[in-house]
């Protein structure tokens, strides 16, 4: 566990990764987004014409440019400076995306009631103030606008969980450990970039309390078309990489 980690240290270490991690995303993003999380997230958004989309939490911008070619009118924000320079380069002009650096604990310059849908991808995780996110995120919400937000599968993506393998390298079962330890963690193979882990009973309470109801859970798995492309992703239906909720107000 990282010890007195704040939310100014996580955005320094997410501004050093960026370029890396843009690198990585093409049109759809990352091959796990485009195999898991996209199929899910355009499933429990419904039809965005004409509606008033915030991405919370854009990235270098893939999934607004996405939604933004679906009929949305798309305001993004990151709390990485460097981010938010990469996703406006990556974003011809011709887009109706407004990007702006701002953290999701704190959308004090978006007004009650604003938008009719808010997304938040692999975003929540690395927050230290999630509670308050959830908070502001239900105030920026019109009555009955929707929430959906995808995580790292809190019960199976624990601090020190993997693959058990033999001696032969043969992947034997996936190891969960320490899944009580709340706490400021580094990700694996992401260059010293902070992830919170928290227990699934923390999430629905901080989503309980915040005034929201749960209308859907979604543990993404890949298609058949999705496996032709990227059959290594079949060894994932041993266990589950993320979840994803679909909360309304």
């Amino acid at each position: 566990m990282v010890k007195n980690m704040t939310s100014e240290d996580s955005i320094k270490r997410w501004d050093k990764f960026a370029e890396k991690y843009a690198a990585n995303h093409l049109e759809h993003g990352d091959p796990h987004k485009e195999v898991y999380l996209n199929p899910t997230l355009f499933s429990l958004m419904g039809n965005l014409n004409n509606k008033k989309v915030l991405d919370a939490g854009c990235g270098e911008g893939y999934l607004s440019r996405l939604m933004e070619k679906a009929g949305a009118a798309v305001t993004a924000i990151d709390y990485s400076s460097k981010m938010i320079e990469i996703a406006k380069s990556r974003t011809t002009s011709e887009l109706n995306i407004e990007f702006k650096q701002s953290n999701c604990e704190n959308l004090h310059f978006i007004m009650e009631g604003t938008y009719d849908v808010v997304v938040s991808n692999m975003v929540i995780q690395d927050l230290e103030g999630y509670q308050q996110a959830f908070k502001e995120t239900y105030r920026v919400l019109r009555e009955g606008g929707v929430f959906i937000f995808s995580i790292l599968h809190p019960c199976f993506q624990t601090p020190e969980s993997g693959w058990e393998k033999g001696h032969d390298g043969k992947k034997l079962y996936w190891k969960v450990d320490n899944y009580f330890y709340e706490g400021a963690y580094e990700q694996r193979g992401m260059d010293q970039v902070i992830f919170y882990h928290r227990t699934l009973t923390s999430y629905v309470k901080a989503i309980c309390e915040s005034g929201f109801l749960i209308e859907e859970i979604v543990e993404p798995t890949p298609s058949e078309k999705m496996l032709k492309k990227y059959p290594s992703f079949r060894e994932d239906f041993r266990s589950p990489d993320f979840i994803v909720f679909r909360l309304k107000k």
